[in-house]
């Protein structure tokens, strides 16, 4: 991410750039997206199989962040503890995939 792109971390924030933006994805949606794969990535090819599916322009949020690039928030849910398996072939934990 460069210096002139910052996520958004507030939801107020997400509302005001999400009106000016494309709709946001929930990382539900991702988190699904890889328990179905049933598949084992990298970091990176993870990122690339996001911005496939997704788009390479498309923005993120989660329950605490928003604004957030595919990298960002394959950063943000490995940071929350959402993956299982080493950093060569993880994939999601659904034991740490909230259901709200």
């Amino acid at each position: 991410m460069t210096s002139t792109q910052q996520p958004v971390r507030s939801v107020a924030a997400a509302i005001l750039v999400s009106s000016r933006m494309t709709p946001e994805i929930h990382g539900h949606e991702v988190m699904s997206m890889i328990l179905a794969s049933q598949r084992t990535f990298t970091r990176d090819s993870l990122t690339a199989l996001i911005q496939e599916k997704f788009g390479a322009d498309a923005r993120f949020h989660t329950c605490s962040a928003a604004g957030l690039s595919a990298a960002d928030l394959v950063e943000f849910l490995a940071a929350k503890g959402k993956f299982a398996g080493p950093e060569s072939a993880f994939t999601v934990d659904p034991q740490r995939v909230c259901q709200h």
